[in-house]
């Protein structure tokens, strides 16, 4: 016997780079393909697959009740993961914050962290369960959908995989870092990878650049900006490497009195808030930007972070654009899409190979689950058969269990029974000895035969297997969409171009609202298109003036009774909670002048603008808009003419009626068009003015409201036709007292 054989204990030489290089593998591959890379498959790491596994074992449904965290990572760290309780807490508790999954794993109940990068509570005063999009992440484990293997101590076993009804790897993203390679994918919107799935199916050979108009970019939980280039994007996900520039989503407010702040309301993904704010205190303090004064967080349940201009001269975007350089209100999210395919071999995968690897995944659990249920409907319907057969003979069944010693082999010979059969006649029930059974149990059989036939017609068709899938992956549309509670689009878009030259409607998110203004020059934005009539209450003594639809991008021009036209931008308006704010503070309409119109006026549009002395000329809708708060001047009066008309031109005929009753109906072509001046003589007066003015299409016919409220047209208009600066004749009868044509 060798003295090695002798002595267990002894040790035996080897060169050290080959130890530590065979060890140092080991390693690894263990940390690549059992930690810090996600499955393309189901997006997991073996971790959360682990503690959404364990919950499920728990009955944690996301309609039951919650549980201690303690207890969720305690039975995780015991079952199925032999690591820390502490980084199976945070891995769970991150599974559970709003902030950091776009969709929820886990429906947390306590401090689970916030936006601010304060950590979780302990886990003992906690407590969770699952969330719905767990339960499609589980959805079929109980139906063989995929493998399971031996836990650590071989006492229990897991899931290798999940079987994942939606891919939730590009839902959720991930990140990672393995040895010599990691990952980082950002979260998405599933409306839209669905979106791309059903196409994929229906046309195998996509490319990616064609995926990408149905994904085009990520959609964080945090929502902001994206400005990277289209091109950029669809290079990205081409490759699976590259990064995404996102902003933080801001808007102008204004103070009243020429002042402003600059309010953000939605900071980058996985920027830490307090961080954040130190980071811009820190920007003040350096001088690094002279045009910021101050920054104050005013955040409750949402972000509202407060930033003050030095000068109110500062232009806001200028102001943004250096903060964007300086500060982390613009970050850089690096894609890498580097996955394990199969569970085993890491790949740099393009978006494409990503949703190929879920829909293949999805067509092998569709497979399992199908042939699964053949299985049971195979054994239930070899049963049934034998309960038909001792129904048929149940006077010669009951005899032989009465009376002979081997009821079961007797069963068995004579009626040719299987030993299950057999089984399961001996333990029937005496009450299941009813004729209405017998009807019972055909009627189970036919139903599951006829089940049988359409799964085996589903084993044996391709297009069918597709279309079954495509049918889940609109349920979960339904479910998590767009249309979904809390499904839409966050994350929006704008082009980067030169910080200091991006208009302030590219950050700007476009919402409807409705913009009202009262008679007292209260103006206020609601959210919605709302009724334009609808009820809305106003101040004592104050009343409705003018209300329109527009969007928060709009440029909404007030055309003063000075012919000055005054402009504001419906994201600076203030909200419909309270009374809104006089207009006059917005911009500098002076006192002795009120507002006559209220428009928004598009390029490309043109109006019709005229003073009460009746001179007037067609002006290019985009001349109308100003760009300071002082206005601009448009229609030049004299003494006390006031603007009469601004009315977008409709038509090839003006129809003007004097403050004398008169109307006069001439072409449009007679009039000018000019960006600013005092126009052409309407009609001529001898004394008075001029009541309103239209445009309108000859052929149509000239129309108005008559006292009784009834619209009336009239289509022959040869006696009041003439040319421009005529008197006009006497309006028709019934035409309105006040003179005016609405």
């Amino acid at each position: 016997m060798s003295s090695d054989e002798e002595n267990p204990l002894s040790t035996s030489s080897e060169p050290l780079s080959r130890a530590i290089g065979e060890r140092y593998l080991t390693y690894a591959l263990s940390t690549i393909m059992h930690r810090a890379l996600p499955d393309a498959r189901d997006g997991l790491k073996p971790v959360h697959r682990r503690i959404l596994f364990a919950m499920r074992e728990l009955k944690l449904s996301p309609t039951g009740g919650f549980r201690k965290s303690a207890k969720i990572s305690g039975d995780v760290m015991g079952n199925y993961h032999p690591h820390g309780d502490a980084a199976i807490y945070d891995a769970m508790a991150r599974l559970a914050q709003d902030f950091a999954m776009r969709y929820k794993l886990v429906d947390g109940q306590g401090n689970f962290g916030n936006i601010d990068g304060d950590n979780p509570a302990a886990s003992r005063y906690t407590e969770a369960r699952l969330a719905s999009p767990s339960e499609s992440l589980l959805q079929g484990l109980a139906e063989d959908a995929v493998d399971f293997r031996p836990n650590y101590d071989g006492t229990l076993t897991e899931p290798v995989v999940l079987p994942a009804a939606f891919p939730n790897l590009l839902a959720n993203g991930a990140s990672g870092i393995a040895v010599g390679m990691a990952t980082n994918i950002p979260p998405h919107n599933l409306g839209e990878l669905v979106e791309a799935l059903l196409e994929m199916i229906k046309r195998p050979d996509i490319t990616d650049d064609e995926l990408v108009e149905h994904i085009p970019g990520p959609d964080f939980p945090t929502g902001g900006v994206l400005v990277e280039p289209p091109e950029n994007i669809r290079d990205a996900y081409r490759t699976g490497r590259g990064a995404f520039r996102l902003r933080a989503r801001w808007e102008k407010e204004e103070l009243g009195r020429g002042q402003w702040q600059i309010v953000v309301t939605e900071i980058p993904y996985q920027v830490q808030k307090s961080k954040l704010i130190e980071r811009l205190a820190e920007v003040i303090q350096t001088r690094k930007v002279p045009a910021l004064a101050d920054v104050r967080d005013e955040s409750a349940d949402d972000i509202r972070i407060v930033l003050e201009p030095k000068s109110r001269t500062v232009e806001p975007e200028m102001l943004m654009g250096m903060l964007f350089k300086n500060s982390d209100l613009e970050v850089r999210f690096s894609l890498n899409m580097n996955v394990l395919i199969d569970g085993r071999v890491p790949k740099v995968c393009s978006l494409k190979e990503v949703l190929r690897a879920f829909l293949d995944h999805r067509r092998e659990v569709l497979l399992r689950r199908s042939q699964h249920r053949m299985d049971k409907i195979d054994a239930r319907l070899e049963v049934l058969e034998g309960y038909i057969i001792a129904f048929l003979n149940l006077d010669r069944v009951i005899e032989i269990i009465r009376y002979e010693d081997e009821p079961k082999a007797m069963l068995m010979a004579e009626f040719e029974l299987s030993d299950v059969q057999a089984e399961a006649i001996l333990n029937m029930r005496l009450r299941s000895l009813r004729k209405l059974e017998e009807m019972e149990l055909k009627r189970e059989r036919d139903a599951l035969i006829e089940e049988r036939s359409g799964l085996e017609d589903l084993l044996a068709s391709e297009k069918l297997q597709w279309k079954t899938i495509g049918g889940e992956l609109k349920d979960i549309d339904k479910k998590f969409g767009r249309n979904a509670e809390g499904g839409a689009r966050r994350t929006g878009f704008a082009e980067a171009g030169e910080v200091e030259e991006v208009p302030i409607e590219a950050m700007i998110e476009r919402e409807p609202i409705t913009v009202i203004l009262s008679k007292m020059g209260w103006i206020r934005a609601m959210k919605g298109h709302n009724a334009l009539d609808a009820e809305v209450k106003f101040k004592d003594g104050d009343g409705p003036m003018f209300a329109m639809h527009a969007e928060t991008t709009d440029r909404i021009v007030a055309m003063g009774s000075n012919g000055r036209a005054y402009t504001v931008l419906g994201a600076n308006l203030p909200g419909g909670r309270g009374m809104g704010e006089p207009l006059r503070l917005m911009v500098d309409l002076p006192n002795e002048a009120e507002v006559t119109h209220l428009l928004l006026p598009k390029a490309g549009e043109k109006y019709l603008l005229a003073s009460s002395d009746g001179d007037g000329f067609i002006c290019p809708g985009e001349e109308l808009v100003a760009q300071t708060k002082s206005g601009k001047q448009v229609l030049n009066m004299k003494g006390a003419a006031k603007t009469t008309v601004c009315s977008k031109i409709d038509g090839d005929t003006v129809a003007c009626v004097g403050q004398n009753r008169k109307l006069l109906v001439f072409s449009l072509e007679e009039l000018p068009e000019m960006a600013r001046g005092k126009g052409v003589r309407l009609q001529k007066y001898k004394d008075g003015g001029l009541s309103d003015a239209k445009t309108f299409t000859l052929a149509d016919g000239l129309s108005w409201k008559d006292p009784a409220g009834r619209t009336r047209t009239e289509t022959d208009l040869a006696e009041w036709t003439g040319k421009r600066a005529s008197a006009g004749r006497m309006a028709p009868r019934g035409f309105p007292r006040d003179n005016r044509f609405t």
